[in-house]
């Protein structure tokens, strides 16, 4: 009987500390995380740093179509608007290895920052990420507006984006 009952409230007590987990891991961020990142031109950009402009923060891997796909669109993006104060970051995820995210971006011709999350803590600061693409549109604030798993639709994220670039030190929903 003693036995049946402790092992009632170890079930118990596991139940929930997953039930925790899985809750706390499935809650979407307000508020950009504040990470260093490492550029692979050798540069590192602090993310305190972007504060007072908009950035899309994209999480993407050399083996997503999706990723490779959306690829040319966000440097399409990124060259029409970053003169206006839009930054945009490429993070690979950490089993890309380094060499062929270089070669990739190099083949596409990335023009905006792409950062090697070697040892996953981006990915862990953003709420874990493990599916690519997965994005973050963050506001001049530093408050994240919009979070998507898949592809995004350029033309809706480009219409925010330009409604945060005429309204700066302000959030959109």
């Amino acid at each position: 009987m003693k036995t049946r009952l402790i092992l009632s409230v170890a079930t118990l007590v596991v139940v929930a500390l997953i039930s925790f987990v899985f809750y706390k891991s499935s809650q979407a961020l307000d508020k950009a995380p504040d990470i260093s990142l490492n550029i692979i031109d050798g540069r590192k950009i602090e993310f305190r740093s972007l504060r007072g402009k908009p950035v899309l923060v994209t999480f993407w891997s050399t083996t997503c179509s999706s990723c490779i796909k959306e690829m040319p669109h966000l440097a399409e993006l990124y060259k029409q608007l970053n003169k206006d104060g839009l930054e945009i970051i490429g993070i690979a995820m950490p089993y890309d290895p380094p060499n062929r995210v270089l070669e990739l971006t190099e083949k596409i011709e990335v023009p905006y920052p792409i950062a090697l999350d070697i040892e996953g803590l981006a990915s862990e600061a953003f709420g874990n990420i493990s599916v690519t693409p997965t994005s973050f549109l963050i506001d001049s604030l530093g408050n994240i507006i919009q979070q998507k798993t898949g592809e995004m639709d350029i033309e809706q994220l480009r219409v925010k984006i330009k409604i945060l670039l005429q309204t700066p030190q302000t959030t959109i929903s």
